[in-house]
């Protein structure tokens, strides 16, 4: 791949990133089996939510098990078991992010189609090693410590309120998803990066286009049927969208202000300003990383509230326990499901050889419920010893730079949703979108009164 990139920019990692050759088979002879029942390279596998029962099964006959995947990509390696996982996250040297990216497939793109998008993916600090990835994070980071986030509290809170409010003038039966989960992020986000008022809403309407984005590329066909304006509407927000990071960062640099798009704007690594591509990828990504997490957790963890009813009357009974209650959820749910990574050596995991170049991908759904670290892991246990040792932020290096922000908000949703709707129950209907990085709940119909609960009535003293 190469961009056009001037040498007065740091050279962009998609200039000698790893392309899928299309191999079927791995170079080493495999140990385990390859298992049969769930296609885990298959989009459409992925609508019925995570799963563990399949998970179950790899961690025991099959931890470092090989998968073909639809050409022109190449198989990959999964790993499962939580032990496994975390060598693979501890060994950055060994297993890149910057390589292959995190992206389960890199083909070439001889069509130019959203090239600029992929761009800006290869180019931004989840897919980056080492220095650059420390340079730029630290450049970051200072948004994503405490005393800034403690900054956010006043406001996180008012617009909780505000999304409470009108989920109850819509109810009894509201759609959580669509009313809550989607909106509470990405405000915080468009909060830190500094994103005005007027230009948010367009922001939320790129984020859908976004994560149907990786569909379209792969099943352009299936997506046209489903969405048949996509195609059309696609490049236009993407233009829109890049048009509007270049105008927001060139506004930066020239008027900086306290916010994370200026810090962007205004990014070096190896002492050189970011190319476009990195730019463009630097803001993405927060807000992509951002909402996921966020979103899909809190959607995640109110259907987990009504399928265990003990769980939720102990916190009700003592509100302290909300954030292990949280810890717990983000176990369970673990909304990012899993992220590849590229061996930069022939290597081995649980006995299994792997050649240098070869995709390996842990599964992070797999590794939370791996019974040698959480006994009993399908069940919710928010008094676990080790409650807050789950994999859904990642591990390592990368473990992910905003978790504090997603850990603050998801504590202050469930503090008042629970105190204005103790009963909020999960009617059973939901909608996963076929998305393999994240476990996309993009519809949940709750009753915020409990089970075919009526809105109480109002009844004046006499």
């Amino acid at each position: 791949m190469n961009s056009a990139q001037s040498t007065k920019h740091h050279p962009a990692v998609s200039d000698n990133i790893l392309l899928d050759t299309g191999a079927r088979d791995p170079a080493f002879e495999e140990i385990y089996p390859r298992l049969p029942g769930f296609k885990l390279g298959v989009t459409h596998s992925w609508t019925r939510g995570q799963p563990f029962d399949f998970y179950r099964q790899m961690r025991e006959e099959a931890p470092v098990m090989w998968s073909q995947i639809k050409k022109p990509s190449s198989g990959f390696w999964s790993v499962v078991r939580y032990d496994d996982v975390k060598q693979v996250e501890l060994n950055p040297q060994i297993f890149s992010s910057q390589r292959g990216s995190i992206n389960m497939s890199v083909l070439r793109n001889d069509k130019g189609r959203a090239e600029r998008l992929m761009y800006a993916a290869y180019n931004s600090l989840i897919n980056l090693d080492a220095d650059l990835h420390r340079d730029l994070r630290t450049q970051q980071a200072a948004f994503f410590f405490p005393t800034y986030i403690e900054t956010l509290k006043e406001r996180i809170g008012r617009k909780i309120d505000e999304l409470l409010d009108n989920m109850e003038r819509q109810g009894p039966v509201v759609d959580f998803a669509k009313l809550f989960s989607i909106e509470l992020p990405m405000f915080t986000l468009c909060e830190m990066l500094g994103v005005d008022e007027e230009d948010r809403a367009d922001i939320i309407k790129w984020m859908h286009y976004l994560e149907l984005a990786p569909q379209f590329i792969t099943h352009p066909i299936r997506m046209l049927l489903a969405e048949p304006s996509f195609p059309f509407k696609f490049e236009k927000i993407l233009h829109d969208m890049f048009s509007y990071g270049e105008r927001v960062m060139a506004d930066r640099i020239q008027n900086p202000r306290e916010d994370l798009l200026t810090t962007i704007a205004n990014a070096t690594l190896g002492e050189k300003p970011l190319s476009q591509s990195y730019l463009d990828g630097s803001w993405l990504l927060i807000i992509f990383a951002g909402n996921d997490t966020t979103r899909n957790s809190l959607s995640g963890t109110i259907r987990l509230l009504t399928e265990f009813p003990e769980q939720r009357q102990m916190v009700l009974d003592d509100p302290s326990l909300i954030e292990r209650m949280s810890h717990e959820a983000l176990r369970m749910v673990s909304p990012v499901m899993h992220m590849r990574r590229t061996a930069m050596e022939d290597t081995e995991v649980a006995g299994q050889r792997i050649a240098k170049d070869e995709k390996v991908v842990m599964w992070y759904g797999a590794a939370n419920r791996d019974p040698s670290v959480f006994p009993n892991p399908d069940q919710f246990d928010m008094m676990r010893d080790n409650v807050d040792k789950h994999l859904a932020f990642g591990h390592g290096v990368h473990r992910c730079l905003g978790n504090r922000v997603a850990q603050l908000q998801l504590k202050m949703a469930y503090e008042r949703i629970l105190e204005r709707f103790p009963n909020i129950h999960w009617t059973g209907k939901q909608k996963i979108e076929p998305i393999i990085l994240v476990h996309a709940i993009s519809s949940l119909q709750v009753n915020l009164y409990g089970k075919d609960g009526k809105r109480p009535v109002m009844v004046a003293a006499s």
